[in-house]
This record gives structure tokens, C-alpha cells and sequence, in this order.
């Protein structure tokens, strides 16, 4: 308990050393806070806007077009024995999901300087927001994927109940990873240049355009350390219910996602003691 000081006393008030505690339960109490500026980057996104959610599916569309055209019809890359442009967009959608809230989590902490310098809160609380944001554009395209199934004639079955899963593995692979650029975002402001061409190359890391039946046997593990590779190919299974799981490539790029999601977030408590001096 913390006593008077005596007149005369003086106390001297340090930085805490070491790596500081993830106080996750922090972030439950201002769920609130969450709630507002999800909702407030959600209307931002959409003010003014002529085509309003349209854009959610323009990107994507557009994408799986341009794919189609210069992998599946020009280049013949194999696709599974799936129609090409369902192949890709299946990939699309979780990786769009990805590359946009990894992008808006590592930018968070920059554009939300005004709030770090007045407001006391759990700075993770903003690059959770950020990402969190993401997930209403992902809905918005899933509709459309379904619409493909029923063209295609793609009837679902029961591993789609298991959609919510790599739907988290992706959030929690995207704010692994940026919830470490945010911290470093602070610091070197040139980071934010780098993103953008970071996720371009990871994107052909990962079997996006392509199957992963084309990487070597003896490749696959280490390839499953991109942690974007169990995502795809688990939500392709999950989605089309054939062939075997991918429970291997998940299980790996699981834990590798874990290891980034918790070094993260540690890096990130024990840069925030000077992000308000910084930003």
C-alpha cells in the first residue's frame, strides 16, 4: 500500500526495465475503446465515397481477373483441377484479409499520434483496431466467393465449419506481424515505405496464383514457415472438402504464427514507453 511521503521526502519515479508484462486483460477492459475505433476507421473508410463497399469487391475481383488472365489462361499454371479463377480467389480473400489489416496495423500507431500523446489507454488497443477493421471488407468479398460456388457448382461441405479457424490464424498472423512494424514505424518512419513491396513479395511466397502441390516434398516444411501457407491451402481444403487436410502446413505455420503474435506484442509493451516522445 503506498504511503504519504513525509515533508521534506522525495521519491524518484523510474522507467520499469525488462520486458514488461502483455496485460492482455488490459485490452478486455477498454473493449469499449475498441469497439469506437473500429467503428470510427470503418465509417472513415466508407465517407464520401462513391462506390461505398463496392471497393471491398472490386479489389479482389479485379485481382482474380488479372490472375486469370496472364496465370491460368496465358501461363497454364496448374490450379488442382479447379477452375483457375475460383482457385485463385479462394486464396485472394484471406490473403487480402492479411496484407490489408497488416498494412492498417503497421500504420496505426502514426496515425493515431494525436490519441498517444493525450489519452491514457493500452496502446495495443489501436493496432488491434486497425486490423480489426479489415474483417468487414473480407465479409463483404465472401459474399461473392459464394456466388462463384454457385456457378461453379460447388456444393459446400462440412469442413467449412472450420473457415472461422484460418479466419483467426490470418488476424493473429497479421497482427503478428504488425504489431512489430507499428513499434518500428514509430522509430524509422521509412518503414511505412517498405510494407507495401514486403507484402507484394509474400504474397508469390505464398500459394496464392500457384498450388503448393508444386513445391518440392522436401521443401514443405520450411515453406510452411511462412505463415500465410497454411491459411491458404487450409482454406482451400475447408472450402472445396477434397483431397487430404493440410493439417501438417497448418500445424506449422500455426506455431510459427503464435511466435510472432507473442514476440510482437512483447516488443511492441516495451517500445510504447516512448511512443508519445517519438510520434
Amino acid at each position: 500500500m503506498n504511503t504519504p511521503l513525509a515533508v521534506g521526502m522525495t521519491r524518484k519515479i523510474r522507467p520499469s526495465k525488462g520486458w514488461p508484462s502483455l496485460n492482455l486483460k488490459d485490452i478486455w477492459e477498454y473493449r469499449e475503446l475498441l469497439y469506437i475505433l473500429v467503428w470510427r476507421d470503418v465509417k472513415v473508410r466508407y465517407k464520401q465515397t462513391v462506390l461505398g463497399v463496392v471497393w471491398a469487391v472490386m479489389q479482389p475481383v479485379f485481382t482474380m481477373i488479372v490472375f486469370s488472365i496472364f496465370f491460368g489462361w496465358l501461363i497454364k499454371v496448374p490450379s488442382d483441377g479447379l477452375p483457375y479463377p475460383f482457385f485463385a480467389f479462394c486464396a485472394l480473400l484471406p490473403w487480402q484479409l492479411f496484407a490489408s489489416s497488416l498494412i492498417a496495423a503497421s500504420n496505426s500507431l502514426v496515425s493515431n499520434q494525436h490519441l498517444i500523446t493525450k489519452i491514457s489507454f493500452p496502446r495495443l488497443v489501436i493496432p488491434f483496431s486497425a486490423a480489426a477493421g479489415s474483417l468487414l471488407d473480407f465479409l463483404i468479398a465472401f459474399l461473392v466467393l459464394l456466388a462463384m460456388m454457385i456457378f461453379y457448382e460447388i456444393v459446400p461441405t462440412i469442413e467449412m465449419l472450420t473457415l472461422p479457424l484460418f479466419i483467426l490464424l490470418t488476424m493473429a498472423a497479421a497482427m503478428g506481424v504488425g504489431t512489430w512494424f507499428a513499434a518500428l514505424n514509430v522509430k524509422y518512419r521509412d518503414v511505412r515505405h517498405a510494407i507495401p513491396f514486403i507484402t507484394q513479395v509474400w504474397m508469390f511466397a505464398t500459394p496464392v496464383v500457384y498450388p503448393s502441390s508444386l513445391v518440392p516434398e522436401s521443401w514443405r516444411m520450411l515453406y510452411a514457415l511462412n505463415p500465410m501457407v497454411g491459411v491458404v491451402e487450409g482454406f482451400r481444403w475447408a472450402l472445396l472438402g477434397t483431397g487430404n487436410a493440410p493439417g501438417p502446413l497448418v500445424l506449422m505455420s500455426a506455431a510459427v504464427t503464435l511466435v510472432l503474435l507473442f514476440s510482437g506484442a512483447y516488443f511492441f509493451r516495451r517500445a510504447e514507453r516512448t511512443f508519445a516522445d517519438m510520434v
